[in-house]
């Protein structure tokens, strides 16, 4: 009996080591990063679809304080000074960094990063989307359809890592 108890609470422990190990997201280290601007720990990291989720519950005029990962689609081809971060579902976050005061490389596109700082619900003017669109490298054709402002999924980036 003493046995069959005792083997028992052996498979108890390991089953429930077993899942508190594939609940765990994986531990993401800095120094596998470079670092633009304030530097910044890499705990409570939230995925791209958390951060849609967050987004989505946004009112103009919100802000939120966050961390979160996901793949950069394009930077600013003049001084890398913006970046659109992938929300998954056609979705983007449209980053701009705190006080100008850092720039990301110009070459990033596709690399994993994380932001730090605030989130917030923009309305892009058609000037500025027309700004950013020829920094961006668009054609003059592609400019040339920009005609309304767009409301956007903006962040104000603290501190940036991107992947090595």
């Amino acid at each position: 009996m003493k046995k069959t108890i005792s083997l028992l609470l052996v498979c108890f422990f390991f089953v429930v080591t077993g899942f508190a190990q594939s609940n765990k997201k994986a531990k993401l280290n800095p120094n596998d990063y470079a670092l633009f601007g304030e530097k910044f720990t890499l705990d409570k990291v939230m995925t791209e679809k958390e951060m849609l989720k967050k987004y989505k519950s946004l009112k103009k005029g919100d802000t939120l304080y966050v961390k979160f990962q996901s793949n950069i689609k394009t930077v600013c081809k003049k001084k890398g000074c913006w970046m659109n971060l992938d929300l998954t579902d056609n979705n983007k976050a449209f980053v701009k960094f705190k006080d100008y005061g850092f720039f990301v490389p110009l070459n990033a596109d596709g690399s994993e990063t994380i932001v730090y700082g605030k989130a917030f619900v923009d309305e892009v003017s058609v000037d500025e989307l027309k700004h950013y669109a020829k920094d961006g490298g668009k054609s003059q054709a592609e400019i040339n359809k920009i005609k309304k402002p767009e409301v956007t999924y903006a962040f104000m980036a603290n501190g940036v890592y991107i992947k090595k």
